[in-house]
């Protein structure tokens, strides 16, 4: 499973701000536990992948897992010695921009211990602090 947007309307964006709080999927609304972001960072497609697996492996493919990012933000980058200047590099991979209180990931059909464990092993994938949450 690869997270690359079929087509992107810019080939090519700016870098932009990471900053703030995020504007929705503040509540889990899939699932019945879930792993919140806790800060804000970007977030590259191969991470989500490896949290990803992590849960499905944890969970023996149990459960449903529903992923509430995407990566389509793409990030350019050149190659290595060339001179300043030349214009901008080509597309490298995709980034989530990822706000905090955003939940990321969201599991259900499984009991809380192994969605704990689960999501604990996916957050050790990502680059930001997460929280596990669970539906009141």
């Amino acid at each position: 499973m690869s997270f690359i947007p079929r087509k992107v309307k810019h080939r090519k964006h700016q870098k932009g701000s990471v900053r703030g709080v995020s504007k929705g999927a503040l509540t889990i609304d899939f699932g019945q536990y879930g792993l919140k972001a806790m800060e804000s960072r970007w977030v590259s497609a191969r991470q989500l992948e490896a949290a990803r697996r992590a849960v499905t492996r944890h969970a023996k493919r149990n459960g449903k897992i529903w992923i509430r990012v995407f990566p389509d933000k793409p990030i350019t980058a050149k190659g290595q010695e060339l001179p300043m200047g030349k214009g901008k590099g080509s597309v490298d991979h995709f980034v989530a921009v990822v706000h905090r209180g955003r939940i990321m990931f969201e599991v259900d059909g499984m009991d809380e211990k192994t969605a704990r464990e689960g999501l604990q092993l996916a957050a050790q994938k990502l680059p930001l602090k997460t929280k596990f949450v669970a539906k009141i």
